[in-house]
């Protein structure tokens, strides 16, 4: 494949701007040769921050900035001037976007919404100036307050799509097919396996202007959540998702078999995922008559499910309405 403008994953080092020092100097002019403490505050360091942007869906614009740099505040100034604020440094980064510390793995916290904004590194705090050590004891105090170090860290930024369908399927279960089919996305589709090597996403329109939002994740294989496959790298987009389409195709050995093989890479992967409302979608149903049609359904998971053929639209119609459905009701499967 060549190389993918989807980039979910990006590692930096970030450093926030040095607080400035504070002043310590004493009032001077014509006719007072020794007057008191006037030292200014220094300035606050910049932080880093990283800010919501829903016209992103990429980390790509991270991909080769390796080093990120807040400015350092000013030092204060006599007659107690204030140095400057250091200038933060903004990242603007897609909704659904995890910060982590690369050194403990914590998570930082998450961007969900537009124009939100959190701190991943705070600026030093400016030192204060000689004129607040004045006292009644020490009437002219000789020494200021240095600024404090900016953090200075490796950072982990990891992208989870945000999307109300998430599809799950092995690699040519018909995910990029019913998606190019039930959206405007063109999702690249070829017969091989993993011909999907990057998340797609589509906006699916449903009646009176209304729509949702689907997720085609790359196909999992047995062994994904350890790692096997594209495996950990996508697991982790399905996490968000409000509903889980299974997709099977009809030429399956044995349908029941492979959605528990896919379930189970989810349990292993975070059982939390198991309490998401879940659709099965039998894919390439154009190949069954209804003698077949009738004895798979004999052997199906006990979930809502639909028999689809994006090739001929078969069943397209439902698949909406039932996973709009869901969306608005939905039931723990």
């Amino acid at each position: 494949m060549g190389n993918s403008n989807f980039v979910d994953y990006v590692k930096i080092h970030c450093k926030s701007g040095d607080g400035g020092a504070g002043s310590a100097h004493f009032y001077r002019d014509r006719t007072t040769a020794k007057g008191g403490p006037d030292g200014g505050d220094g300035g606050p360091g910049g932080h880093v921050i990283v800010r919501g942007n829903q016209q992103l869906w990429t980390l790509l614009h991270l991909k080769y900035t390796k080093h990120i740099k807040a400015e350092h505040g000013e030092n204060g100034g006599g007659q107690q001037r204030t140095g400057a604020n250091g200038k933060s440094v903004i990242l603007e980064v897609p909704l659904g976007t995890v910060a982590r510390d690369f050194e403990t793995g914590e998570i930082d916290f998450e961007i969900t919404s537009e124009g939100e904004e959190k701190i991943f590194l705070p600026g030093g705090r400016g030192g204060k100036g000689n004129e607040h050590f004045k006292s009644a004891t020490l009437q002219a105090p000789k020494f200021a307050q240095p600024g404090e170090d900016g953090e200075e860290k490796w950072k982990i930024l990891e992208l989870k799509l945000l999307a109300d369908v998430g599809l799950v399927g092995f690699p040519n279960a018909g995910k990029s097919t019913l998606l190019s089919v039930v959206s405007a996305a063109k999702p690249e589709i070829a017969d091989y396996p993993f011909t999907t090597l990057k998340p797609n996403l589509g906006i699916v329109s449903y009646f009176d202007h209304k729509s949702f939002v689907m997720a085609d994740i790359p196909g999992i294989i047995e062994g994904a959540h350890e790692g096997k496959g594209l495996g950990l790298r996508f697991l982790r987009h399905i996490e968000r998702n409000s509903i889980l389409l299974f997709m099977v195709p009809a030429d399956s050995n044995d349908i029941r078999k492979e959605y528990h093989i896919l379930l189970n890479e989810l349990k292993q992967y975070n059982p939390e995922l198991l309490d998401k409302s879940k659709i099965l979608a039998i894919t390439k149903s154009d190949l069954l008559d209804e003698e077949l049609t009738q004895e798979i359904k004999k052997d199906l998971p006990e979930i809502p499910y639909i028999f689809i053929s994006s090739i001929t639209n078969y069943g397209i119609p439902p698949l909406k309405d039932l996973i709009w459905k869901e969306l608005n009701n939905p039931i723990i499967s």
